[in-house]
């Protein structure tokens, strides 16, 4: 599937444009693109992540978010990450659902998605000092990269068997591979 490219516009413009869409979209560039729908092994996933870090992080100060919130990522760029971590209080732009701080954030890789997410978001993200953990997830096979950031840029880690434990060094806790994959047929969705 082609992303579709609406038009150039404002920060405002897109805030306002996406609200009334039916349709999810990011801004890069001062482009709104519209985001593909994901399929069920994509949503659970993203619900398996979520709940398996919130239940890590129960009686600590971090928050666990989900694709709703924005990030900023440049003047005229702003992501939709499928799973973003604050520590601390979150930090958003004035009565929007733009999030300026996010430690970790999460994609997980869509057939349409894979070079954004792989490439440019994590250039994007790169840019964002908060940012200290970039996972990438796919959906269909074991297999999650782990970006950390270094004093040169992103080190990259790849781990692909269900016993495996990714360390999260940024929230100081170790996340099974079996907790992001449980339930999950690889072949059905």
């Amino acid at each position: 599937m082609e992303l579709e490219r609406v038009r150039q516009m404002t920060v405002e413009e897109f805030l306002d444009f996406a609200e009334r869409s039916e349709y999810r979209y990011e801004y890069i560039n001062g482009e709104p693109i519209k985001m593909s729908g994901g399929k069920l092994n994509h949503f659970l996933i993203i619900a398996n992540i979520m709940n398996a870090i919130a239940n890590l992080l129960a009686d600590r100060d971090f928050d666990v978010l989900g694709s709703g919130m924005l990030v900023r990522v440049g003047e005229a760029s702003l992501v939709a990450p499928d799973v973003s971590v604050v520590s601390g209080q979150p930090e958003t732009e004035a009565d929007t659902r733009i999030l300026l701080n996010p430690i970790l954030v999460v994609e997980v890789l869509s057939p349409s998605s894979i070079d954004r997410d792989r490439v440019l978001k994590r250039e994007l993200y790169g840019d964002v000092a908060s940012i200290q953990t970039y996972l990438v997830v796919d959906q269909h096979r074991v297999l999650v990269e782990l970006y950390t950031r270094g004093g040169t840029g992103w080190t990259i880690q790849r781990f692909s068997d269900l016993g495996d434990e990714i360390s999260l060094e940024a929230l100081d806790c170790r996340l099974p591979l079996s907790d992001i994959y449980q339930r999950i047929e690889f072949g059905e969705a």
